[in-house]
């Protein structure tokens, strides 16, 4: 079945037609990703790719399972199809648009007597469908983890104490990256060191890379669309007593997260193994942020590893795993995998040692 099918099949009989706005969206229906344009499909599934004349030619060359509509303005090329299929009630993907924007299609559709559904419904069976990666996603992801575990081990020999700066390593880190196959990267680098590890989303600066710190890399590369997601630390020099205490309890506890993943644990358990551990070891104020989230065409995508996520796990569900303790004004210790879910637990996409790397 298509996803194009699959996606009518989900919502309400009443629901005679479905306009998809947002880029990843009408990438994972069509194939094809442009900054612009919009994916209509038909309960009987008929699908439709409207492309502005910028992405037109490209679209004819790349679009799968939908035929592909070049429109001059959007507005009457909408109301002709919805007189062609008669449409009588649209489901409109809501997350994307601003009200401004949704009620531009309420007026444009109401002058074709078609009633306008944003109620979410769309746009919950649609994160529903991507939950669940094929084969050919998950093939997608794993060359985009090799290309980022690739670009990891070359930045590593690169860097000079005393010399490098994190931002350096940054920019080193999207250069390999591309040169190794990404399109992209999946987001902008944690990449700091020393105190500023005690920061979940510090920012790479001008600050040198200094001996007997840690060196936080929280990275990842998107190929044909795919993102992956790994974060390591690195002991530049000797680290102190605690440093080495604090990263072994932040294994110790992703290990256990790791070991619930399986199909029919509920998103929060998972969450929950981790926690409780961290929280026995004294640290749980210093635990802030959730266990992990989905990875496919987004690099944070539902399910959310969190303590109030109830989502069950399903087999081919991509997650990552990645507790973390910060200590204000000191350092901090994140320690990322991204696996796939599986009937009887899960499969570690991550191959990159997390034995403390020291340089």
């Amino acid at each position: 079945m298509l996803l194009s099918e699959k996606l009518v099949k989900s919502l309400s009989s009443s629901i005679d037609a479905a306009l998809v706005t947002s880029v990843q969206n009408r990438l994972y229906f069509s194939s094809f990703e442009s900054h612009c344009g919009y994916f209509l499909v038909m309960r009987d599934g008929t699908a439709y790719s409207l492309m502005d004349f910028r992405y037109y030619e490209s679209a004819l060359n790349q679009v799968k399972d939908s035929e592909v509509v070049l429109f001059r303005d959007i507005k009457i090329t909408l109301k002709d199809l919805a007189s062609k299929h008669k449409i009588k009630r649209i489901a409109v993907e809501r997350n994307d648009l601003t009200l401004k924007e949704l009620r531009k299609f309420e007026d444009l559709f109401k002058e074709s007597d078609v009633i306008v559904t944003a109620d979410g419904e769309l746009d919950c069976a649609i994160a529903a469908m991507r939950c669940i990666k094929s084969e050919k996603e998950i093939e997608k992801i794993i060359a985009s983890q090799k290309i980022t575990e690739q670009s990891f081990e070359q930045v590593l020999s690169q860097i000079k104490p005393g010399i490098t700066t994190e931002l350096e390593i940054a920019l080193d880190l999207e250069f390999d990256m591309r040169k190794n196959g990404a399109s992209s990267v999946s987001f902008d680098f944690i990449v700091v060191s020393g105190k500023k590890t005690s920061m979940p989303h510090g920012k790479p600066g001008n600050k040198k890379i200094e001996n007997n710190e840690f060196l936080t890399l929280d990275i990842g590369a998107v190929f044909d669309g795919y993102h992956s997601d790994m974060t390591r630390m690195v002991s530049v020099g000797k680290l102190s007593e605690e440093e080495l205490k604090i990263y072994d309890i932040v294994l110790n506890a992703q290990l256990r997260g790791i070991e619930s993943v399986r199909a029919g644990v509920a998103a929060k358990d998972v969450d929950k193994a981790v926690r409780n551990f961290i929280k026995d070891q004294g640290y749980s104020e210093y635990f802030g942020h959730s266990t992990g989230h989905g990875v496919g065409l987004d690099v944070h995508e539902d399910p959310r590893i969190s303590e109030t996520d109830e989502t069950i796990l399903e087999s081919g569900m991509i997650i990552t795993i990645e507790p973390g303790i910060y200590l204000p004004g000191k350092f901090g210790v994140r320690i990322e995998d991204m696996v796939v879910v599986t009937k009887d637990g899960c499969k570690n996409l991550t191959n990159i040692t997390k034995k403390l790397i020291t340089i």
